[in-house]
């Protein structure tokens, strides 16, 4: 399977540095030759996969200034390809439309960590362990009952998953010391258990606010997706099962939305953990940078928009309001898709 790569490095605090400056007559080369106006000096820049080391800059003294990061890469990854010029989307090199029809959600969350796709036993394994941590400690839940009855469900996700870091101490670096991200097993533990947990702290979350008591995770054998749906709106009926349909569009949904390569959540995440802090305290910190109405509440902001409009004969006035500047047409527009948005 063909991997996409991406390289390149944030610059660092730079200093002059005329060493290792020197004038060339690079000519065929996978290089780029930098000339200094100011000084006349020249520059040999390696080029690797249309890449520069932006650090290469220091020895003409120069920093590379790129707001918003819309030219520059911090890592190398082999996770996500986009192009935005083509509307392209790939998770491990496998186009989204292809994983979106033909996989599920946790085999598509496989894929992404580990590089391929699970064989039927490892689906199974993967399943059954995650599945497993869909039961959170009962001191989260009454944690989560403290919550106010309208409280945002990601204010109470955030705290929650930031919460959890108390209840696993020896997946927590500040107690059990850096070997936590060094040890294989206990790595893969807290994935398993992040990826559980975090559908019931949803389900809880949304149930809190609607005042109905909290249901656990279904004792018969669901997938991931309808399990969530379970805990989202069973009421006293013990047999209830979610709709089919209703369960694939969601697992679909979470397939789509799965990874976006270094979005501001992916890059809010990194640099968190960078620091050597456990992985509840970054997921939460992650959470907090999708919670913006710039990142993932544009999606909030669509449904308040479409509850402003209320009927459809409000829509031409409200266009109206959109083209005179009045409104804000939400949903519509992507900064790196420019002609066609993949997941749609």
């Amino acid at each position: 399977m063909a991997a996409y790569n991406r390289l390149s490095k944030i610059t660092s605090q730079l200093h002059p540095d005329s060493k290792g400056v020197k004038k060339v007559d690079a000519a065929g080369r996978s290089s780029l030759t930098i000339t200094d106006n100011r000084t006349g000096k020249q520059l040999e820049v390696a080029v690797k996969n249309g890449v520069i080391k932006a650090k290469e800059l220091w020895k003409l003294g120069l920093r590379s200034y790129d707001p918003g990061y819309k030219n520059t890469a911090a890592c190398t990854s082999r996770i996500t390809y986009i192009d935005g010029a083509k509307g392209l989307l790939a998770y491990r090199g496998i186009p989204i439309e292809q994983l979106a029809e033909k996989s599920t959600f946790l085999e598509v969350s496989y894929l992404l960590m580990y590089g391929y796709l699970p064989s039927a036993k490892q689906l199974d394994s993967w399943t059954t362990s995650i599945m497993r941590h869909t039961y959170i400690p009962e001191g989260l839940k009454t944690m989560m009952k403290s919550f106010r009855h309208d409280a945002h469900p990601m204010g109470m996700v955030i705290s929650t998953v930031s919460a959890m870091s108390t209840f696993y101490p020896e997946a927590n670096p500040a107690f059990a010391g850096q070997k936590v991200y060094a040890d294989k097993k206990l790595r893969n533990q807290q994935i398993h258990r992040m990826l559980g947990a975090m559908t019931s702290i949803a389900a809880y979350a949304q149930r809190h606010r609607t005042g109905r008591p909290y249901a656990n995770p279904s004792s018969t054998k669901m997938g991931y997706t309808e399990n969530f749906l379970y805990m989202l709106d069973k009421l006293d009926n013990n047999n209830y099962k979610p709709h089919p349909k209703l369960a694939r569009a969601l697992d679909v949904l979470f397939i789509l939305h799965a990874d976006h390569e270094q979005n501001c959540s992916a890059s809010g995440m990194r640099h968190l953990t960078s620091s050597g802090v456990d992985v509840f305290t970054s997921v939460s910190g992650a959470a907090s940078a999708l919670y913006g109405p710039r990142h993932g509440g544009a999606n909030e902001a669509v449904l308040r928009m479409l509850a402003k409009i209320g009927d459809k004969k409000n829509i031409p006035q409200f266009i109206a309001n959109v083209k005179a500047k009045k409104e804000r047409l939400m949903g519509f527009g992507h900064r790196v898709y420019k002609n066609y948005d993949p997941r749609s």
